[in-house]
């Protein structure tokens, strides 16, 4: 299999994640999306990464669809139980470390603007979201039974993966504050073998 995606996006991240966890050999093809012959179109209509190349060739595209695709695959360890509205709910929490890497992509792109073009009604309303993401997170997490729990699954890795992006863009260098849960569950999957191989590189 082949993974297309660039070092730094948390989504991507989470992708590499769950296919090293299970132990599946993949090549990995850096590319931005940002680029403007980037060969990310090719693979994806959208123009975003991540985007795999499955054995069959057949392309499978967004994050969340290829983690579904990967549940669908015979290896192991499983990260979505097979409980269907059990499932739902962890893939519901994936979306929302999903939506909160999204706003703090927004806030990046909108800071590599010249100053005077940047808007701060834009940077305010995605920290908002930021903020509310992490105190639903939070949450979740302090109860330690769709996140955080003794089991590994979904909705951790993409919060993981979220986490570390916050940290390597320094979006909101507070996030912890108030936060133990989040704290706790980020040092427990940053001390993983997986997390530790897909640190982004120094940009």
């Amino acid at each position: 299999m082949k993974l297309i995606g660039s070092y730094t996006s948390p989504y991507v991240r989470k992708i590499s994640v769950l296919m090293l966890e299970k132990g599946i050999i993949f090549e990995f093809v850096n590319e931005s999306p940002w680029h403007a012959e980037s060969h990310v179109p090719h693979y994806n209509p959208l123009g975003k990464v991540p985007a795999l190349v499955a054995d069959d060739h057949h392309i499978w595209y967004d994050s969340a669809i290829i983690a579904e695709y990967l549940e669908t695959r015979a290896e192991t360890p499983a990260f979505l139980p097979d409980d269907p509205l059990l499932a739902l709910k962890i893939r519901q929490l994936e979306k929302l470390a999903d939506g909160i890497s999204d706003a703090a992509v927004v806030i990046v792109r909108e800071q590599l603007r010249p100053g005077d073009q940047q808007s701060e009604e834009v940077m305010l309303r995605h920290r908002e979201k930021i903020r509310h993401g992490l105190d639903a997170l939070e949450k979740e997490a302090a109860s330690g039974q769709l996140l955080n729990s003794d089991s590994l699954n979904l909705a951790d890795i993409a919060t993981g993966c979220m986490i570390g992006y916050l940290n390597f863009r320094r979006v909101a260098p507070n996030w912890c504050v108030n936060r133990p849960s989040l704290v706790k569950l980020a040092e427990k999957l940053f001390r993983r073998e997986s997390f530790a191989r897909t640190v982004p590189p120094n940009a």
